[in-house]
């Protein structure tokens, strides 16, 4: 299976953080690596820059989801499940993607601050 791209692992993210307690990105990426089956060589594949690409893309992950507002980071390299993020479980999303999180104003706004930008 190739790994994953940051969409996908966007909602497996949040679920992960939907007992409340606060997690290490380290630990989660590993956690989200074994459900996803990754094995020894896709966890090993890595970016140009020396980075493992399972692990960038749950950092995007992550990122998008703290500018959704459905994460937060108590502390560096913490993070923890908000409010909103709880809210969008219940609805029980099939997946999680920048389309959804589009209905988040934090989003929104981030999206088009970036934009502005260029």
């Amino acid at each position: 299976m190739p790994v994953p791209d940051y969409q996908t692992f966007m909602l497996p993210l949040l679920k992960l953080a939907s007992d409340d307690v606060e997690h290490r990105l380290r630990d989660a990426t590993e956690a989200l690596a074994d459900q996803f089956s990754l094995n020894e060589s896709e966890r090993n594949e890595k970016l140009p820059s020396g980075e493992r690409i399972y692990i960038n893309r749950v950092r995007w992950a992550r990122f998008y989801l703290m500018h959704a507002s459905l994460l937060f980071n108590p502390e560096r390299g913490i993070f923890k499940i908000t409010e909103a993020g709880h809210q969008l479980l219940a609805d029980n999303p099939v997946k999680i993607d920048t389309n959804v999180l589009r209905q988040f104003p934090s989003f929104r706004k981030f999206k088009e601050n970036s934009s502005a930008a260029k």
